[in-house]
C-alpha cells in the first residue's frame, strides 16, 4: 500500500480525521523507514504506545499491532511516545514527538502534523523498555466468589479459594 492508502485504511479504521491520528500515522511510517518493518499479521511487530490517545488507532491500522493478538500493549506515560520492535532482526526504536510551535487550533495542528517528514517531528531515542515477551496463553478458572472465568496469571488464593482480582481482598498494612 502506499502512503495514502495507509492514511485512509487508518481514518476508515478510527472513524474520523484528526490531529492525533496523523501523530500516530508519522509514527508508524517512520517506524516503518527506520526498521523495515511491514503489516503485522502475527506478533513480528510490536508496539509499546506511552498513551490511549487516537494515534494507537494508526498504529493499529498501519502495522497491524493489536490488543488482542497481544503486540500492542500500553505503558501510560501521558506522552506521544511509542517504542516500535521488530522481533525478526532485534531492532527497536523509542520515537518521541517534539512540541509544536506555539498555540494552534485543531485544523491548525493538523495541517502541521500533515506538512512535515515524521523525522521533523519525533526524537529517535533508544528504547525504555525491554522487548516484551510473546503473548502466552493462560488456563482459566471459575472464580469462587463471583462463579466468572478468569486467567490464571489474574487469579489470586484465599485459603483454597480461587478468586478473581475483583473478588479478592488484598491485605496491606499501610492501607485502610
Amino acid at each position: 500500500m502506499d502512503e495514502k492508502q495507509l492514511w485512509e485504511k487508518a481514518v476508515a479504521f478510527h472513524g474520523h480525521v484528526c490531529g492525533g491520528l496523523m501523530i500516530g500515522y508519522k509514527a508508524s511510517l517512520y517506524a516503518i523507514e527506520l526498521l523495515g518493518l511491514t503489516f503485522s499479521d502475527g506478533e513480528q511487530v510490536v508496539c509499546v504506545a506511552e498513551n490511549d490517545a487516537c494515534g494507537v488507532d494508526a498504529v493499529q491500522a498501519v502495522l497491524g499491532c493489536s490488543v488482542g493478538k497481544g503486540n500492542l500493549l500500553f505503558h501510560m506515560r501521558g506522552k506521544q511516545a511509542f517504542s516500535f520492535y521488530c522481533r525478526g532482526t532485534g531492532q527497536s526504536v523509542r520515537l518521541v514527538l517534539r512540541p509544536k510551535p506555539g498555540r494552534m487550533t485543531r485544523e491548525e495542528s493538523f495541517a502541521y502534523y500533515e506538512a512535515h517528514e515524521p523525522r521533523e517531528l519525533f526524537d529517535r531515542k533508544e528504547t525504555a523498555v525491554a522487548l516484551p515477551e510473546p503473548a502466552r496463553i493462560f488456563d482459566s478458572f471459575v472464580c469462587d466468589g463471583c462463579g466468572e472465568v478468569t486467567g490464571a496469571n489474574w487469579i489470586r488464593l484465599a485459603g483454597e479459594r480461587k478468586l478473581c482480582l475483583d473478588c479478592w481482598k488484598g491485605y496491606d498494612r499501610f492501607c485502610v
